[in-house]
């Protein structure tokens, strides 16, 4: 053989080799992912041919598939509309999968290896197998009560049974039908995909979980609180500096408080009273006292920083690194870059309200195959203990005074212990503030926990805050369940 023949059938060797290599790659190695992406049009055909599983609340129906005569056989429907979007996100041709949809795609498509069994009798007798059915944990009339309370204001409505991390209510405004997304006119629904994503307000993000995140405004005072106890330094009954205007290091604005008063006599104020008329001097003193590691510690512990997903992936919330001390101030008070989800607030009173633990939070209960038997459940998992009970049981305490006497009264419930902490936070220069509420109830048998955002102050604008707005939402919310 001479020297050009042997070198060309090297190079023949050689591109059979990586022919080879590359086909067994995506033939054993990477076929799953492949078939897994949220835009595979081949696998979208397919799971099209077979009736896909339902998404249940309570028993009923929010997602389902019904015949039709075209080529795709099967259309996705959302009985509910917006209601339940925030969960179930969508199932479209053109533009893939969210929400459960996309996290329980293999059981809702019945391509899971876990169903292989439970179809092996429909596969032997030719039928088409189908998907199994996913049953969330959202309550309907927890749901109903958070989206009628919200309305048509801009923000996000969470709640969260405190003893084990099930999402009770998920609401986000605006919204979308995900019928708009699911329909088999393609051109329809490219028009309906191209309105949303110009829409105002960004219909198509999950404002619970992610986003831009918000500024917390005083919600975050619990954590600057949580700190102070858990150091052993510092008592509910503790005396704070709490003047009219704190001067900070290097800033030549003082950090007022917003009614522009000293927070109590001789610029004094205990700890207790200072969360529940919302203190900014208090707290933003109390943060520079206790340096910005032991608060930023304090935050990571329940949940800052850390990746979850319910399935869907949950935005990390964040406590800004690096600090000056008026920096660290504004930090304290929740203001500055400190950002986080609805959700993650809702997590920091469900742990005040069980006793210092944090619930793992979780969106699906169970999955269950066409014959309604449970293939896998969802057990109630502890993910960290950020305070000790009796920090806990403080907090709660001075929880319970912010709803009773103090900013959160419009969140009281007649008959019902409530625990509340509200917040008003600045997010740019001339813009309304966003407002909040947080908390749980009842005091001594937490039921539900849950966190409200509206942005911009709602409809109230610049006259809002969280004591007026956001209270109100977050009482008929936690009525739904612990209502006479």
């Amino acid at each position: 053989m001479n020297t050009p023949i042997r070198r060309l059938s090297v190079v023949v060797m050689a591109m059979f080799a990586a022919l080879l290599i590359a086909s067994t790659m995506i033939q054993f190695v990477q076929a799953k992912e492949y078939n897994d992406k949220p835009g595979n049009r081949r696998t979208l055909l397919a799971s099209y041919a077979k009736e896909r599983g339902s998404i249940l609340v309570e028993g009923n129906a929010v997602a389902t598939s019904t015949p039709t005569d075209n080529d795709f056989k099967w259309l996705r429907t959302y009985p509910k509309g917006t209601q339940y979007a925030a969960a179930t996100g969508y199932f479209s041709f053109t533009y893939g999968t969210s929400g459960v949809e996309r996290g329980y795609n293999d059981m809702l498509s019945g391509s899971s290896d876990k169903l292989f069994y439970r179809q092996l009798p429909d596969i032997l007798t030719g039928k088409q197998p189908q998907g199994a059915s996913v049953e969330l944990t959202l309550r309907a009339k927890v749901q109903d009560a958070a989206r009628k309370a919200l309305g048509n204001q801009r923000g996000a409505v969470v709640a969260l049974d405190p003893k084990t991390g099930a999402i009770l209510a998920m609401v986000t405004s605006p919204t979308y039908d995900p019928n708009q997304l699911a329909s088999h006119n393609l051109n329809a629904v490219q028009a309906n995909w191209k309105r949303l994503l110009a829409a105002p307000g960004q219909p198509l993000v999950n404002r619970t979980i992610s986003g831009n995140l918000y500024p917390p405004g005083s919600t975050f005072k619990l954590v600057t609180a949580a700190a102070a106890l858990s150091s052993g330094k510092y008592q509910p009954d503790s005396e704070l500096e709490g003047p009219a205007a704190l001067k900070l290091p290097g800033v030549t604005k003082p950090l007022p408080n917003i009614t522009g008063q000293s927070c109590g006599p001789d610029d004094k104020v205990s700890m207790k009273d200072a969360l529940k008329i919302s203190c900014n001097t208090a707290f933003a003193s109390l943060g520079m006292d206790l340096g910005q590691d032991t608060v930023r510690e304090q935050a990571v512990k329940f949940g800052f920083g850390q990746e979850l997903t319910i399935p869907m992936t949950v935005s990390p919330s964040r406590f800004p690194s690096d600090l000056g001390q008026a920096q660290l101030a504004q930090s304290a008070i929740g203001q500055y870059d400190v950002r986080v989800t609805p959700l993650q607030v809702a997590m920091i009173s469900a742990a005040i309200a069980n006793g210092g633990k944090v619930m793992r939070p979780y969106l699906v209960q169970n999955v269950k195959d066409k014959s309604l038997d449970v293939i896998s459940s969802t057990d109630p998992s502890q993910l960290s203990t950020p305070i000790s009970g009796d920090v806990a049981n403080q907090l709660k305490d001075m929880m319970k005074t912010v709803v009773d006497s103090g900013t959160g009264r419009l969140a009281q419930i007649p008959n019902v212990e409530v625990a509340g902490k509200t917040g008003t936070a600045e997010t740019a220069p001339g813009v309304n503030a966003d407002v909040w509420f947080t908390g749980f109830a009842p005091v001594n048998d937490p039921k539900i926990a849950v966190a409200v955002v509206v942005e911009n102050g709602g409809t109230a604008g610049q006259e809002a805050s969280g004591g007026s707005v956001a209270a109100p939402i977050a009482r008929q919310v936690m009525e739904a369940v612990v209502g006479q």
